[in-house]
């Protein structure tokens, strides 16, 4: 059933993923297709699938919540193109295909990814002029698009990636690491959750619930990740691996070791378990996607 429901969720976000870029200005079309390109390399969806799961989760409309899902993915995929950059992590290849700035260079990938983060914000704006006759409903939305834009900014994704760069060669406390992992990953992820939440229109007990159980999940995310860079197979990743240690990277198993950052990972799982339990079968979708956290290879 939580395969059958991911998928589902998936489908959904991969199906409309574009149909919602703004029209382009044929004198833009190198930039439309380096947008293009990213959008269609795959991917998980995890974040767009949590808020959807979120707001079904709330009680919620998932016509009413897809802008904001596909607004969440374009801000993750411009977080992707700016990150394999040669002044940021330095990667080639991203989903088992050249990195946007090998296939159109620098200079556009930076503006594919500049365009694909305020086509997020295009997305919602142009969905809430659609409610101004319904104020309870606009004010969710309101409420969404800020959680979106705080996990997106520089109190979230973009001030973890500062900590993370500024880390590279340094001391780094496990404070400090936690820091950059609540920010850089789990941010967004927070975010989708609580935005979701607001969609649906859930009870405090529920946001409050998603809430935590997006930190502990994002901040396994990250560790799985940082994992998966010690011992993952490149070609299953679709993505070089080996080159946080190489660079010196603040990650979990590089301070502490893989059997710790293994077992750390394996408490966090526990965690988010325990966090969604207490709602039963109406949260074994959020318990799911915690158990697998732990057996990623990708």
């Amino acid at each position: 059933m939580f395969n059958e429901d991911y998928l589902r969720y998936k489908e959904l976000v991969d199906s409309h993923l574009l149909g919602f870029l703004p029209e382009i200005d044929q004198q833009s079309e190198t930039l439309y297709e380096a947008m293009k390109y990213s959008l269609s390399s795959g991917g998980k969806r995890l974040r767009p699938v949590l808020l959807l799961a979120a707001n079904d989760f709330c009680g919620g409309d998932i016509n009413t919540a897809l802008p904001y899902a596909i607004a969440v993915e374009y801000i993750h995929t411009y977080s992707l193109i700016h990150d394999d950059l040669p002044c940021m992590d330095d990667d080639d290849m991203r989903r088992g295909k050249p990195a946007n700035h090998k296939v159109f260079g620098e200079d556009m990938a930076v503006l594919a990814g500049d365009g694909l983060l305020s086509a997020a914000f295009e997305i919602m704006l142009r969905d809430m002029l659609l409610y101004f006759d319904a104020p309870d409903k606009l004010k969710r939305k309101v409420r969404a698009a800020n959680e979106i834009a705080k996990g997106a900014g520089c109190r979230g994704m973009v001030a973890g990636q500062v900590a993370d760069i500024e880390s590279q060669g340094r001391q780094c406390a496990k404070e400090y690491l936690e820091y950059i992992h609540l920010n850089k990953t789990a941010a967004l992820i927070v975010s989708s959750l609580k935005a979701g939440a607001y969609l649906g229109g859930g009870t405090k007990e529920k946001l409050d619930a998603l809430t935590s159980y997006g930190e502990v999940i994002g901040l396994g995310f990250q560790i799985a990740d940082d994992l998966l860079d010690v011992y993952g197979d490149a070609e299953t990743m679709g993505k070089n691996t080996g080159k946080d240690y190489a660079r010196s990277k603040c990650t979990f198993p590089g301070i502490f070791g893989v059997e710790a950052a293994e077992q750390r990972l394996e408490d966090l799982t526990v965690k988010a378990v325990e966090i969604m339990e207490p709602f039963q079968e109406e949260g074994e979708f959020f318990t799911q996607i915690a158990t697998q956290l732990s057996k990623r290879d990708k």
